[in-house]
C-alpha cells in the first residue's frame, strides 16, 4: 500500500499496518512523535488500533535537542 508520510509516498509492506508497525521502522522507533493522519491527530493509545489504508497522509513531527 501507499501512504505518504511527511509529504513523501512510501509503498509500506505487509508488516506494516497501523500506525504503531510505521512507529516501529527504524527511522522513528524510540522517538517521541505526534501524529497527525489525514489530518486529525492520533492519540499513542490507539496506534496499535488505527489501521493504514491506501492513500493515508501521516505527518510525524519528533522534537530535536540541541542548541
Amino acid at each position: 500500500m501507499n501512504v505518504t508520510v511527511n509529504g513523501k509516498t512510501q509503498r509500506l509492506g505487509e508488516s506494516c499496518r497501523t500506525l504503531e508497525d510505521l512507529l516501529s521502522r527504524p527511522e522513528w522507533a524510540g522517538k517521541l512523535v505526534i501524529v497527525e493522519l489525514n489530518g486529525e491527530l492520533a492519540g499513542r493509545e490507539v496506534y496499535g488500533e488505527t489501521l493504514l489504508s491506501e492513500g493515508d497522509r501521516v505527518e510525524l513531527v519528533h522534537f530535536v535537542g540541541g542548541g
